[in-house]
């Protein structure tokens, strides 16, 4: 039911409206932040609308076909033709009263009165609102930032639990019901649909091995009693899950994945449990290849199909700064060498990925120290490469937790040892700028170590959800923060000209996100629109006008669909032509494998010739041997004759002595 237009007259009413959506019109205004807060074509329309109303019809230039999002803001604005300035500002009101009903009430109450500091946002103050006959309650929440009061502005006003009133960049702790987990750290978190999953962690130097869910819609936990499988593909023989803290935690199709960790009775390698969401069992993934050491406090990051572990500590406390991927598809390790300085060996630290290729490390602790340097890996060259940071750099600490929302990398808690770190910082992953976005004081959860940090999503809006960490006490507590685009996107990040340690990663890739679309680029570089379907025309004073620009945007978005059908089409066509030459390639390795089977065959007969010819030789050089002796025994023969004969002659002969004696020669016969 729409709100009775009564308080500001046109066009005032219309400004009012704009600048409640975010359409404010001065030079820090941001028009993106729309994009989380309605849908695709009711952003849209308002959109065109504004600028119809403030600019007149569409002159500009279309964009070019590469930026689709830029062309649907162009063709939205375009459809609206001469629509005359009044009529788009009553039209722009109407669809935002349609959407939200009580706009003007928040908008009326956007400017709040101060009040004490409230840590924490525990005692916030809670004024009611009368709207649509049904009372609703507005918390009022001041931040303390550098020992100043600072009001904040933005409000949101939505029912109870998660949703139940939070401010835009500050911690708030909601109402949970249900049976809260035991106090901990070094636990596990990860978000399925609307609900946040909590497995194992540390409890008075207790590892824990149990499983929680928190329903984000009803903001109820509940315990999973969860079973294990004793047979299965992945697990041929019963397995025992262990007590683990320390480890990560992924969702990968229907199961999560629990990586790593330390446990009591550690094994030597790596080792990957799922948990069936369907089934409510838990299993062992059996892997292929040289598995990694068993540690903990590694980071594991989800790229595309692959999962990215770095650092850590193994059972022995060694320090770790290896590199592993584990292929999800195939289950099969593979240890990087990349090139460049890597980071030095370190456990709890975090780890994001940029744009599906840079992988980005901070801080983490040593036995020693901690850092709060920034490392990033280029995941195309395995490159390492240690840029230079912008803006406000956090200081050191270990056993933080961080999300992406977008570009923006959100860094909550951690530690030096000696105190919690109270600032909540946000990293420019295109720039390499920091910036605070709120602070906490005391020992709080929000200030302590091994916390878990996951990203959510609320009534179209995105929202940090943190739990736990120890800082001299086991927290259970859930605190939610709500960031505004403002607060990632502004002027906290330093202008002018990138260094090039930073444009490197900047001039590579900037995702697009902007209040019509977002587009997603994949692996295979397909780009994917996510939008919302189920969307209702909405009917107003200009009901034609309204449902032929809806028509419009229709046809639009089939074009879109169209377009992204096609390309899913060659997507999967490009998948069969990959798998025909895959099996390709498996029949020439086999080729390859027989004729280096025909190969060895050969050089062994090779090698029983060659010792053939070897002993033929020897034989040879004997025989050459035995004839040269056997010629010079004939020789010697041969003189002995010939002395033989010589000295028969002689005797025969008598000579002169056997005349002078008087002797008688024999005749020949005698002789």
């Amino acid at each position: 039911m729409a709100r009775a237009s009564s308080g500001l007259a046109y066009p005032e009413r219309f400004y009012a409206a704009a600048a409640y959506v975010g359409f404010d019109g001065s030079p820090n205004s941001n028009d993106k932040d729309i994009g989380s807060r309605f849908s695709t074509d009711v952003a849209l329309i308002l959109y065109a609308l504004y600028q119809q109303a403030t600019v007149g019809h569409c002159n500009v230039p279309k964009p070019s076909l590469w930026n689709p999002v830029e062309q649907g803001k162009w063709k939205s604005w375009k459809q609206l033709g001469n629509m005359v300035s009044a009529e788009a500002m009553r039209l722009f009101v109407k669809i935002l009263e349609e959407e939200e009903p009580g706009w003007y009430s928040r908008a009326s109450n956007s400017v709040l009165e101060p009040v004490p500091d409230v840590q924490m946002n525990h005692n916030a103050i809670v004024e009611p609102i009368i709207e649509n006959r049904n009372s609703f309650a507005e918390t009022k929440t001041i931040s303390a930032e550098n020992g100043g009061l600072i009001e904040t502005q933005d409000i949101d006003v939505v029912s109870e639990g998660l949703g139940s009133v939070v401010v835009y960049d500050q911690w708030t702790s909601p109402p949970i019901t249900g049976q809260r987990p035991k106090g901990r750290y070094e636990h596990a978190a990860a978000v399925v649909e609307d609900k946040m999953y909590i497995y194992g962690g540390n409890h008075n130097g207790r590892y824990l091995s149990d499983l929680h869910v928190l329903d984000l819609r009803s903001s109820t936990w509940s315990k999973v009693e969860a079973k294990v499988e004793s047979k299965s593909v992945e697990t041929p023989s019963p397995i025992n899950i262990t007590p683990s803290a320390g480890h990560s935690l992924i969702p990968w199709e229907n199961k999560l994945l629990s990586i790593a960790g330390h446990t009591k009775d550690p094994s030597e390698t790596f080792q990957v449990k799922a948990f069936d969401l369907q089934i409510g069992t838990w299993s062992m993934l059996n892997t292929y290849g040289k598995p990694p050491v068993s540690r903990g406090g590694q980071s594991v990051t989800l790229v595309g199909t692959t999962l990215v572990i770095f650092g850590g500590q193994d059972a022995k406390q060694t320090l770790l700064n290896d590199l592993h991927i584990l292929d999800l598809e195939t289950l099969t390790w593979d240890e990087i060498d990349a090139v460049g300085v890597p980071p030095s060996p370190r456990s709890g630290h975090a780890a994001a990925v940029h744009a599906e290729r840079y992988l980005l490390i901070f801080g983490g602790g040593s036995h020693a120290t901690c850092f709060n340097d920034l490392h990033v890996l280029d995941l195309q060259t395995m490159e390492w490469s240690r840029p230079t940071q912008q803006g406000e750099i956090p200081v050191p600490r270990a056993g933080h937790a961080g999300v992406t929302v977008g570009e923006n990398w959100f860094i909550v808690g951690g530690g030096d040892n000696k105190s919690g770190a109270s600032e909540t910082v946000v990293l420019n992953m295109s720039t390499l700028a920091w910036s605070v976005v709120t602070s906490v004081e005391g020992r709080v959860p929000l200030a302590s170590e091994g916390l878990s940090l996951v990203v959510g999503s609320l009534n179209g809006e995105d929202i940090l959800i943190s739990f736990g960490g120890y800082n001299g006490h086991y927290n259970s507590e859930v605190n939610v923060l709500k960031p505004s685009h403002k607060s990632t996107l502004q002027s906290k990040i330093m202008e002018g000209p990138l260094p090039d340690s930073v444009s490197a990663v900047h001039n590579a890739t900037n995702p697009t996100r902007d209040l019509e679309s977002e587009f997603e680029v994949g692996q295979e570089g397909k780009i994917r629109e996510t939008a919302i379907d189920n969307f209702e025309p909405m009917k107003s004073k200009g009901g034609e006008t309204s449902e032929h620009i809806l028509a419009m945007l229709k046809a639009e978005k089939e074009e879109l669909e169209s377009s992204f059908n096609n390309e899913k089409l060659l997507s999967l066509q490009l998948k069969q032509e990959l798998a025909d030459a895959e099996a390709r390639n498996t029949d020439l390795y086999k080729e390859i494998q027989s004729v280096r089977g025909q190969l060895a065959s050969e050089q062994s007969r090779c090698f029983k010739l060659e010792v053939d010819v070897a002993e033929l030789r020897q034989k040879l050089q004997t025989m050459e041997t035995l004839q040269r002796e056997l010629e010079l025994l004939q020789r010697q023969k041969a003189t002995s004759e010939q002395v033989a004969i010589n000295t028969k002659q002689r005797q025969g002969s008598g000579g002169v002595w056997g005349w002078l004696a008087g002797s008688t020669p024999q005749n020949a016969d005698d002789a």
